[in-house]
């Protein structure tokens, strides 16, 4: 019929939105217009991520009309330091981070003792379940 071929089918759309975190977890619920439940959350390749209560979320709605939807980043907690093109900042509560250089050098911060050198951690470092104790030779 004539009709028939004068509908169009609903071509996909993408589209973003800022929201609010209201359930946290793997599956998370999202004010943004309104409350939206269970959205999966993704994150870069080998990075696993769990946004707080509270925490500002990018939110990508996809599909015909977008009603598919997910969260896929937060808005940075604290000011991120000027990082070099393709090295990798990760941070997390209580000022923890991991910092990935360009150099080959790897930063770790987990409290407030510090260590120089290729590696630098802040924090108590336990090897192997064993808390390290530098060998007095």
């Amino acid at each position: 019929m004539w009709l028939s071929r004068q509908i169009k089918p609903v071509s996909a759309t993408a589209d973003t939105d800022l929201g609010v975190t209201t359930i946290s977890g793997q599956k998370v619920g999202v004010m943004t217009r309104g409350e939206v439940r269970d959205l999966p959350v993704y994150g870069p390749g080998g990075y696993l991520w769990t946004p707080a209560n509270g925490a500002a979320v990018l939110v990508v709605k996809g599909g015909p009309g977008g009603e598919e939807q997910c969260v896929a980043g937060t808005r940075p907690l604290e000011e991120v330091k000027e990082i070099a093109p393709g090295e990798v900042y990760i941070y997390g509560p209580g000022g923890n981070s991991l910092y990935l250089k360009q150099d080959g050098g790897v930063e770790i911060r987990a409290g407030q003792v510090s260590v120089t050198g290729g590696l630098s951690i802040t924090g108590q470092l336990t090897v192997n379940g064993q808390s390290y104790q530098p060998c007095s030779c």
